[in-house]
C-alpha cells in the first residue's frame, strides 16, 4: 500500500467535491440513543432540556455529548428554554431595538454578508454596544449557564464572544447557504490555497449561536440547516458549487424555536437564514460567534471599554450574592481572556507563562474589591504595557 493512500489528501480542490459522497455523509439519521442528554431529536436535530442539563451531576459527561453532537453527529443542537427567565431576553430586545432606531436615524445602513443590504436590519459588534447601551441587561444576559456550557465544550477556556442582531423582516429572502467564519467567508480560490488540515482546524476555532428574541415559527423564517454536512472535508469549496446548493435547497431542515431558545452549530455546518413569509413577525436572533483563544473573531471590540462599563454591575452583584459561575460568565463574555499578544518587554510572564489577561484582572479586582476606577487604571496600563 502506498504512503499517500493511508494518509489523508493534503490540498482540496473544486474536483474533491463528490455529490455522491456527500450524500453518503449527509443522508444519515440521528438516533436518540446516541445521545443519552438529549431530550428529543426532531428532523434529524438534537433538541435538549435546558433545565435538565442544569440539574445534571456530570458536566464533562454533558460536554463530551455535546462535542459529539457537533463534530461527528448533525453539528446542530437546540437548547430549549435556554433563558429560562423571559424578561432577561426581553431586556436586551429593548436594546437592540434602542440600537437599530439610531442606525436608522443616523441613516447608516449594515451590510449583510448574504443577503441583500437594507433588506433586514443588523447590528455589528452588538456586544459592545449593549453593553456600553445597558450594562445591567448585559450582565444579566451573558451570565447565561447554557451560553458558557456548550461555548467550553466546544472552545474549551479563555474563549471571546462577539455578537450580531439580526432582524429578518416581513417578506425579508432567505440567504444563500453558506459555511462560516474563517474559510466560509473566503472565495474558493483562496480557500483551496489552504491545505487541507486548515480546513479541519477551522471550524474548532469558532462556535456559532442564535438567540431567540421572539418566537419563531416556520413561517418567519428561522435558520435552514443540513444535518451531518459539516463531516464534509472539502465543504468549504462545495457549498458555492451549483449541485450541492440545489441538494441543500432539496433537503434542508428548517425548526420552529420560541424565545429564549438557542441553537448552536459547528460553523462548517451547511445553513442559511430562511425567508420570512409571515405577515408581521420581525424576527430578531442575537447571532453569537464565539471563538477560541487560539484565534482571532471576525469583529474588533473594545473590551476595555466593556469590561469598565460591567464592572459596577460585578461588584453590585457579588455584594448582593452572587455567585462564582454567575460573574464568571459575565467575565467572560466581556473581557479578554487571552494575554496574547503582548510586548514581553514591558509585559513579562508573572508567576508562570504568560502574563495576566483582562480577565485575570477582572476576577483580581472582583476578590480584592477594587474601584471602578483602579480598574479603569489597570485595564489602561495593562494596554499600554501590551502596545510594541
Amino acid at each position: 500500500m502506498s504512503f499517500t493512500s493511508v494518509h489523508r489528501r493534503s490540498w482540496l480542490s473544486e474536483q474533491d467535491c463528490d455529490l455522491d459522497s456527500f450524500r453518503a455523509l449527509v443522508e444519515r439519521t440521528t438516533d436518540l440513543a446516541d445521545y443519552p442528554y438529549a431530550a428529543s431529536v426532531e428532523r434529524n436535530v438534537l433538541l435538549y432540556d435546558s433545565e435538565r442539563l442544569r440539574r445534571a451531576e456530570n458536566r464533562r459527561e454533558v460536554q463530551a455529548e455535546l462535542v459529539r453532537a457537533l463534530s461527528d453527529g448533525p453539528g446542530i443542537v437546540v437548547f430549549q428554554g435556554a433563558f429560562s427567565d423571559p424578561s432577561v431576553v426581553d431586556r436586551l430586545t429593548e436594546v437592540f431595538d434602542a440600537l437599530i432606531a439610531e442606525q436608522r436615524a443616523s441613516g447608516a445602513e449594515a451590510g449583510d454578508h448574504f443577503a441583500k443590504p437594507g433588506a433586514n436590519d443588523r447590528v455589528w459588534n452588538a456586544l459592545e454596544k449593549a453593553a456600553l447601551y445597558d450594562a445591567e441587561a448585559f450582565a444579566d444576559y451573558y451570565a447565561n449557564d447554557i451560553l458558557a456550557l456548550v461555548s467550553t465544550a466546544w472552545l474549551g477556556p479563555g474563549y471571546q464572544v462577539t455578537s450580531q442582531v439580526n432582524v429578518v423582516n416581513p417578506g425579508g429572502v432567505a440567504q444563500t447557504v453558506h459555511r462560516d467564519y474563517h474559510l466560509g467567508f473566503l472565495p474558493n480560490d483562496v480557500a483551496a490555497a489552504y491545505p487541507a488540515h486548515v480546513h479541519r482546524l477551522s471550524p474548532v476555532l469558532t462556535l456559532q449561536g442564535a438567540v431567540a428574541h421572539c418566537d419563531m415559527p416556520v413561517e418567519s423564517g428561522p435558520t435552514l440547516y443540513l444535518p451531518y454536512s459539516q463531516t464534509y472535508e472539502p465543504g468549504y469549496l462545495a457549498w458555492r458549487l451549483p449541485d450541492f446548493q440545489a441538494h441543500f435547497e432539496a433537503h434542508h431542515v428548517q425548526l420552529p424555536l420560541a424565545k429564549g431558545d438557542a441553537a448552536f452549530f459547528n460553523p462548517a455546518l451547511f445553513h442559511a437564514a430562511g425567508t420570512n413569509r409571515s405577515s408581521g413577525i420581525r424576527r430578531m436572533a442575537n447571532l453569537l460567534q464565539v471563538s477560541s483563544a487560539f484565534g482571532r473573531a471576525m469583529e474588533t471590540v473594545d473590551r476595555e471599554a466593556v469590561t469598565n462599563a460591567v464592572y459596577p454591575v460585578l461588584l453590585r452583584r457579588l455584594s448582593e450574592g452572587a455567585d462564582e459561575p454567575w460573574w464568571a460568565n459575565v467575565i467572560a463574555a466581556s473581557a479578554e481572556g487571552y494575554p496574547f499578544p503582548t510586548n514581553l518587554d514591558s509585559d513579562p510572564p508573572v508567576a508562570g507563562l504568560a502574563p495576566p489577561s483582562q480577565a485575570d484582572v477582572v476576577r483580581r479586582a472582583l476578590r480584592e474589591a477594587w474601584t471602578p476606577k483602579a480598574l479603569r487604571d489597570e485595564l489602561r496600563a495593562g494596554a499600554e504595557r501590551r502596545q510594541s
